[in-house]
């Protein structure tokens, strides 16, 4: 019997952040800086990146939680400074399948619109789930920003 698959699904998220596109640029590519703002949820406290910021190279994100930790992993597909990223996303969230996310950073006046595209997620649940980390993970990186 076939097994059913549904089909796959796309989020966009847009946040405007109080900086330059070069600065949040280098804080999507900044191990030490990815660490403080990249948590998927509430409960979780900081991040340990490995990056290496080239097309083809790989990135490992662990997002620790109060009681478990959540490990992200992909390869850069696009790096133009500093106006987009292109990165592949694997992690439980999308049933360990290879998922696609886009960055887009564009100046506007004072402030950076950041539009974050993420293709492929396996179903309504997954998109849901990632909609809703993305969405607090925009806020932290906007929040980083407005402390400096």
């Amino acid at each position: 019997m076939p097994q059913h698959e549904e089909k796959s699904e796309t989020i966009v998220i847009r946040k405007m952040i109080a900086a330059t596109p070069e600065e949040v640029f280098e804080a999507w590519t900044d191990p030490e800086s990815v660490r403080h703002w990249m948590r998927g949820r509430a409960d979780m406290q900081e991040s340990v990146a490995e990056l290496d910021v080239r097309p083809g190279g790989a990135f490992r994100i662990t997002m620790k939680g109060k009681n478990r930790n959540y490990v992200h992993t992909g390869q850069y597909r696009v790096v133009e400074p500093p106006s987009r990223l292109v990165f592949t996303w694997i992690s439980e969230g999308t049933h360990q399948q290879e998922t696609l996310v886009t960055v887009e950073l564009k100046p506007r006046g004072r402030e950076c619109e950041l539009t974050l595209t993420h293709e492929k997620l396996p179903g309504k649940d997954a998109a849901s789930s990632h909609e809703q980390g993305w969405n607090h993970i925009a806020e932290l990186l906007a929040r980083h920003f407005a402390k400096e």
